[in-house]
């Protein structure tokens, strides 16, 4: 992982205001390699590689949504950005709500999504279970999961209120995660989530 830190006055806009669209049009500029994630954690740029446990946690996670849900409401690695300073996150699993639209500049809103899955990357996990979760929470996603291969668990968060959430849920992998009672409506199997 790499944190980045670029020139705020080469950032700035016209008003002088460092802006979450500043940050990711300097990225664009910049040779970040294939195969990087690149995201923006109140106001600090992570870039993390993809690892194989990381992409099979992902992947496992959006076949088991495609069996109730159409692809173009499942999304992976897409910026959204959500309450909070400068926080622009390009989530691992991401489910919007049926009939959501992109905003004028092309974007998500983060007011649209119902589920969000985040698999565990040991640089950035502070980043999953603090300021990320407090801004889901935020902007009420009723629905939080952080898949950890690290620790062989799987943390569920529901019911978001107040910027966190009063229900959570810990099960090992192998357990199954009944979503049936929420906006998600299915059950998630872990049994093949590997392990680190």
């Amino acid at each position: 992982m790499t944190v980045m830190a670029i020139d705020r006055i080469e950032m700035a806009d016209s008003s002088d205001a460092l802006t979450l669209d500043a940050m990711f049009e300097a990225l664009e500029k910049m040779p970040v390699p294939e195969g990087i994630k690149v995201e923006i954690v109140e106001g600090n740029i992570f870039m993390s590689p993809q690892r194989d446990t990381h992409w099979d946690i992902t992947l496992d996670v959006v076949e088991q949504l495609r069996t109730q849900y159409p692809r173009k409401r499942i999304k992976s690695d897409v910026r959204i950005d959500y309450p909070g300073y400068l926080n622009g996150f390009a989530t691992d699993v991401t489910l919007v709500a049926e009939g959501a639209v992109k905003n004028d500049k092309g974007l998500w809103l983060c007011q649209d999504v119902e589920f969000v899955a985040e698999v565990i990357s040991k640089s950035t996990k502070g980043n999953d279970y603090g300021p990320k979760k407090a801004a889901y929470a935020t902007a009420e996603v009723p629905v939080y999961l952080i898949a950890d291969p690290y620790t062989g668990r799987c943390h569920l968060f529901t019911e978001p209120k107040d910027g966190d959430y009063l229900t959570t849920l810990t099960v090992p992998f192998g357990a199954e995660l009944d979503l049936t009672n929420t906006v998600v409506g299915v059950t998630l199997k872990t049994d093949e989530f590997p392990r680190d």
